[in-house]
This record gives C-alpha cells, structure tokens and sequence, in this order.
C-alpha cells in the first residue's frame, strides 16, 4: 500500500478501504460460513480456525489459598470472640454481698457438708461399664464382649442394692 503524497486524502482512503474489503473477501472465502454447512467440493481446503482461547487476564488462584484464606478468617475470628467481653460476665457488675449490720453479730460458719459416700459395688459397675464401652468402641465383638457386659450388669445391680435405702 505504498501511498503517494501528492494524491488527494479522500482517493487514498478508498483504495485502502477497497483493499480491506478485499483481504476479507479472501479470508471469508478460504474459512467458508460460520452459519452454512460446509460444501462438498472445498475438500482440499483446510479445517476452520478453532475457537479463541479466554483471555487470561488474571490466572485463578489455587484452592490452598482460598482453604488459608477461610482458616485466616476463622482464626482471628475466635481471636476476637476471645477478646469481647462476653454478654453475661462483663455486662453488669457483680452485686456486692450484703453488709452485716453492726447491732447483729455474725453468727459464726459452721456448715456441715454431707460428704458421698459410694458403695465399693458402684464403684465396680463403673469400671465394667467403661470396659464395656471400649470394647464396642474398638469393635472387639467376641466373647470378651459377652463376658464384660455380664459382668457389667452384675455390678450395675449391686449398686442398685447398696445404694438404695
């Protein structure tokens, strides 16, 4: 497209666009028609372009930084729920307790606490119990299992006995 200097702006402008019109015309006929079905004679021609691949204008971030990304907020999160006062511990002052007048004495704390005694029976029947549990926990399901849940019900009445009035 050599263009000469002398030639008006208006005829160089056409020529360029004819030649454009041209180049596309060229185009569209060795790709054919998006919207018709491809003729049989055009054999020798090769296959259309394949379809653009998506810009990439920024690359996807990987899972583990959106996976470090939700642990992040989580944590400082509970960080925070840790910091705030919590709704029933900080939000109104603990009453004192009462003043004792000074014409009353203060009888003196002599509280006598019933202390627990438990039956040695229960004692038992908890121990079988726990074993008991272990047992079906680490699904040991032989005789083993039998023979400590039988013991375990044994005890349990025991209990039941010494621990009722």
């Amino acid at each position: 497209m050599a263009t000469n200097p002398e030639e008006p702006s208006e005829e160089r402008q056409r020529r360029e666009l004819e030649e454009i019109r041209r180049k596309f015309t060229e185009v569209g006929a060795r790709l054919g028609s998006a919207f018709e079905p491809a003729s049989p004679q055009n054999d020798d021609q090769p296959p259309a372009l394949p379809p653009p691949a998506p810009p990439l204008d920024q690359p996807a971030r990987p899972r583990w930084q959106w996976l470090g990304a939700v642990a992040l907020i989580f944590v400082l999160g509970t960080g925070l729920g840790y910091l705030l006062p919590r709704s029933g511990a900080g939000a109104q002052p603990a009453p004192s307790p009462p003043q004792p007048s000074a014409t009353t004495p203060a009888a003196p704390r002599t509280s006598t606490a019933p202390r627990a005694a438990v039956p040695p029976a229960c004692l038992e029947a908890a121990r079988r119990g726990d074993e008991t549990i272990h047992l079906l926990m680490t699904n040991v399901r032989d005789r083993r299992l039998d023979v400590a849940l039988k013991a375990y019900t044994l005890a349990s009445q025991a209990c039941r006995k010494e621990a009722s009035p």
